[in-house]
C-alpha cells in the first residue's frame, strides 16, 4: 500500500481518511455515515446521480462546508482542527469555477498564488508551469471572460495546482464544456493523477471508467460499492462473462462451446457483415475457462479472433446499484 509520510504524526498514514461524516442541512441528511481511505498516487472516482451528495462531500472534504458529524484528515491534519494545515494540501475544483472574469489569466493565477501564501518567486515560477501544463500559453494575457467554457475550466485547474498540492479535488470538471474539450480535459487529469492524490466526482460513467483507479458510489447520501470498476461488475453479477469471436460455422460452434466444462449459457451476439460470429459466454464467478475455450476452438479447426474477459459496464452496476425496481401489481380480474 502506498501511503503518505507526515511530519506531523511521524508515521505513515492513508494521505486521505474520511471516517464516518454524516452532514444534515436541517432535517435532511444529504451525506450519511461516509467512511473511505485514499491512496498517495490514487485516482479515485466519486460515482452518483445529480444530488446524491457528491459536491457535499468534496465540500466537506476541502473544508468549506463543515460536517454534522465524522473526522476527515488530509496529510494527518482534521480539516476541521487544523484547517489551515490541511488546506495547504489540497487542490480544489469546484462544480461552479471560482473565476474573476475580468482579469488576464496571468494576474489571475498570480492572485491565487498570493493568497495562498506563496512567495513571489514561487508564484513566477509556478504560475509558467500551469500554464504549460494546462496548455494556457496562447491564452496567457487574455481577459478570462473572453475565454470559452473548456478554457475556463483549464485555468480553474491551473488555480487548483499552482501550490503543489498532495490531493486535488475535482468536482465535475468536464460538466458543460464541448466534446473536444472533454477529451482534452480528461487527458489532463490523467496526466495530474501521475503526480497527485485525486478525487474526482461525477455522473458521467465513462469518464469514471476511463480515468479512476477505484470507483465509490453514492446513492442518496450514503456508498452502496466501492471497488475498481472490473471487480465491481464481477461481483455484482456474480458470474463472469468471456467473449469470443470465431470464425466458423454457427450450427457446428454453439452445441460444441455449450459442452465445455464451466460453461453456464452462451448467447450469439449479432455482428454486421457475417464473416464471423460474436459470442458472449457465462461462467461460474471465479472460473478462467479461456484456455478450455481456446483450446475447444483450435481442436475444431476454427478461426479464433478474439477472446475476452468481460466484467458488467459501470452503466450497469450504476443501474443495478442505484434504481430500485418497484414490484409491479396487476389488478386480479373482476367476476364477472
Amino acid at each position: 500500500m502506498l501511503c503518505f509520510y507526515s511530519d506531523y504524526f511521524g508515521e505513515y498514514i492513508n494521505l486521505i481518511e474520511v471516517i464516518d461524516v454524516t452532514k444534515h442541512y436541517g432535517d435532511f441528511p444529504a451525506v450519511t455515515g461516509l467512511s473511505f481511505s485514499v491512496e498517495q498516487g490514487e485516482i479515485l472516482g466519486f460515482l452518483g446521480p445529480n444530488g446524491a451528495g457528491k459536491s457535499t462531500t468534496m465540500k466537506i472534504i476541502t473544508g468549506y462546508t463543515p460536517s454534522t458529524s465524522g473526522t476527515v484528515t488530509i496529510a494527518g491534519y482534521d480539516i476541521s482542527e487544523e484547517s489551515l494545515q490541511a488546506r495547504r494540501h489540497i487542490g480544489y475544483l469546484p462544480e461552479t469555477v471560482p473565476l474573476y472574469l475580468d482579469m488576464t489569466v496571468a494576474d489571475y493565477l498570480t492572485f491565487m498564488g498570493k493568497i495562498r501564501g506563496m512567495k513571489k518567486s514561487d508564484v513566477s515560477r509556478r504560475r509558467s508551469d500551469v500554464v504549460e501544463v494546462c496548455n494556457l500559453g496562447e491564452y496567457y494575457d487574455t481577459i478570462i471572460g473572453k475565454l470559452s467554457k473548456g478554457y475556463r475550466q483549464r485555468v480553474g485547474i491551473a488555480q487548483s495546482i499552482i501550490h503543489e498540492p498532495d490531493v486535488l479535488v475535482l468536482d465535475e470538471p468536464t460538466i458543460g464544456i464541448d466534446p473536444i474539450q472533454v477529451v482534452e480535459t480528461r487527458q489532463l487529469i490523467k496526466n495530474l493523477g501521475q503526480e497527485h492524490t485525486l478525487i474526482l466526482s461525477s455522473h458521467i460513467l465513462p469518464e469514471v471508467s476511463m480515468i479512476c483507479d477505484r470507483v465509490i458510489i453514492i446513492h442518496e447520501g450514503q456508498i452502496v460499492a466501492i471497488d475498481d470498476p472490473v471487480n465491481l461488475g464481477t461481483n455484482l453479477s456474480g458470474v463472469e462473462r468471456v467473449e469470443l469471436e470465431i470464425s466458423g460455422p454457427n450450427r457446428e460452434i454453439l452445441p460444441v462451446i455449450e459442452k465445455v466444462d464451466g460453461v453456464q449459457s452462451i448467447e450469439r451476439i449479432p455482428v454486421s457483415g457475417g464473416a464471423y460470429h460474436r459470442y458472449h459466454v457465462t461462467v461460474d464467478l471465479g472460473r478462467d475457462i479461456r484456455t478450455a475455450l481456446a483450446k475447444t476452438v483450435i481442436e475444431n479447426n476454427w478461426d479464433l479472433l478474439k477472446l475476452q474477459s468481460l466484467g458488467m459496464s459501470l452503466e450497469e452496476i450504476f443501474l443495478r446499484l442505484t434504481i430500485e425496481e418497484e414490484e409491479l401489481t396487476y389488478p386480479s380480474e373482476l367476476d364477472e
